[in-house]
């Protein structure tokens, strides 16, 4: 028995690259395949709200896809960010970046959001979940720690919730965990059982 029969006309496509999005989409029970483009471009117009960034990129990576998607074909693109004070923060693009990252969320608290589309050649939806982090006080040894074990370079505000940083530096949370790790999937399974 299927959870979700009414997904069984589709191939559904997962646009990502990321593991931790494969994990949360098999948790689900769900038949995927993966596809990636190479170089889709990410951009937003720098006044654009934090919160409607996420679904802004998540609808930019899904355009890239329509000149090749196929009438029976359900894409899923994600997008996430993390706000902290009025500023966004994406992946670090190396260990310094990661590091100063991580010293400007230490000790504050900080939204993780992400925009999910799921696309056809014949409709769009968009979502998107917010989560409220909660960071204890991290000292520089403790940074570089992570920074130098774990590499988060793939990683929005150059951290995983899953990783030993999240286990002995998030407080609380207010929201999904699952969002905090890339894709707020119970969010995501109601919305999948709406789809005719």
């Amino acid at each position: 028995m299927k959870m979700l029969p009414n997904l069984d006309k589709y191939t559904v496509i997962l646009a990502s690259n990321s593991p931790r999005r494969h994990e949360l989409l098999t948790g689900l029970g769900i038949d995927y395949s993966i596809k990636v483009l190479p170089d889709i471009e990410e951009t937003y117009p720098s006044s654009m709200p934090a919160a409607e960034i996420p679904c802004h990129l998540s609808r930019q990576k899904a355009a890239a896809y329509s000149s090749e998607m196929r009438k029976d074909e359900l894409i899923i693109t994600a997008d996430t960010i993390v706000s902290c004070q009025g500023t966004v923060l994406g992946k670090p693009t190396d260990i310094v970046e990661a590091k100063e990252m991580l010293h400007f969320l230490s000790g504050k608290k900080h939204e993780v959001i992400t925009g999910v589309s799921l696309t056809t050649t014949t409709f769009q939806q968009t979502f998107s979940a917010t989560t409220t982090v909660y960071f204890d006080a991290l000292s520089d040894e403790v940074i570089d720690y992570y920074v130098n074990n774990f590499r988060p370079f793939d990683k929005a505000g150059a951290y995983g919730i899953q990783e030993w940083i999240g286990y002995m530096g998030i407080k609380r949370i207010e929201g999904s965990y699952f969002n905090v790790m890339g894709l707020p999937v119970q969010q995501l399974f109601q919305v999948l059982k709406e789809i005719d």
